[in-house]
């Protein structure tokens, strides 16, 4: 005899008769596969699955159908965006009995990157970033957002200049009434007095998020760090010996960086990118506060928070 099990969902009344914009799950493990250029890796991703609701007698939708159209995919298939317009129009499928015409789908990982030391040859090192990827089918129209968080040194500007000047005055308190010097005195004094004043560095973050082409056989995430990477200049390192540290001082020397230098050197790296959106931190050394630089796409009205690892609403 089969039993028949109370379904709920299907056969209570709706309370309060009222349409929802999304319903659904968050927080879901799931393993997925990232294959781009030089890079095919499998991680380890939390995913939030949701579909609207427009009916309103409709209690509730079915969520398990949703987990199993995430627990079926293949864990070596990669993730892009033909695939993610795939599984939102199942998503949209399965919950046809609900009036269901849109959804949407979050990723947050972290993308594990071997990157190699800046002169010394054969060393390298994993460095992660977080990643947030959203993609959206809403009433047939597909959006995919990538949200990537990428950490860098910045040295300021005026306290460089403020030390240069300190330098300069022990210069000349030292040898001003002296004759001219030769190069290997000049040299010796360097030698020994030029920390006599340093400027301060601090650990950064960029936050960039850019749409992603439906027609794109990859989400891009390596070539958006890459850029945005080699924008600033001055990525954290992994692996380093002390030719590596004396190259990233020079490196932090020559890209002397404040906030508002950093969001605009990104910006300017992501000009083939349609309406990207910026944000940088730098986490002040010498305030107990931090500096911050937006730059907000025209069709937010808020600026996107993955700084603390989440997807915008």
């Amino acid at each position: 005899m089969t039993v028949v099990l109370p379904d709920p969902a299907l056969n209570d009344s709706s309370y309060g008769l009222t349409p929802l914009s999304w319903v659904g799950m968050e927080g879901i493990d799931l393993p997925i596969a990232v294959v781009e250029p030089g890079y095919a890796r499998q991680l380890h991703a939390r995913v939030d699955a949701q579909v609207d609701l427009p009916l309103t007698h409709v209690k509730g939708i079915h969520m398990s159908r949703l987990y199993r159209l995430l627990n079926d995919l293949p864990p070596e298939q990669a993730l892009s965006p033909l695939e993610l317009r795939r599984l939102l129009q199942s998503m949209v499928d399965s919950q046809e009995d609900c009036g269901t015409r849109s959804a949407r789908l979050g990723f947050r990982f972290d993308l594990l990157v071997r990157r190699p030391a800046l002169v010394t040859p054969d060393l390298a090192g994993w460095k992660s970033y977080p990643v947030v990827l959203e993609a959206r089918l809403l009433d047939g129209i597909f959006v995919c957002k990538v949200q990537v968080q990428i950490g860098y040194s910045s040295t300021c500007p005026c306290s460089a200049a403020l030390a240069r000047q300190l330098i300069e005055q022990g210069f000349m308190q030292a040898f001003g009434k002296q004759p001219v010097l030769g190069a290997v005195e000049v040299a010796a004094w360097l030698h020994e007095h030029a920390s006599l004043a340093t400027p301060h560095s601090q650990r950064s973050q960029a936050l960039v998020q850019v749409h992603v082409l439906e027609n794109r056989e990859d989400c891009g995430f390596l070539a958006l760090i890459d850029r945005v990477e080699e924008a600033l200049a001055t990525p954290l390192q992994t692996a380093v010996k002390r030719a590596d540290e004396q190259a990233f001082t020079a490196l932090n020397g020559q890209n002397l960086m404040f906030v508002e230098d950093a969001a605009r050197r990104i910006e300017a790296a992501l000009a083939g990118y349609q309406n990207p959106g910026i944000r940088v931190r730098h986490l002040e050394s010498l305030h107990p506060h931090d500096a911050v630089a937006f730059k907000v796409p025209l069709s937010e009205a808020t600026p996107f928070s993955g700084l603390n690892g989440g997807v915008e609403p």
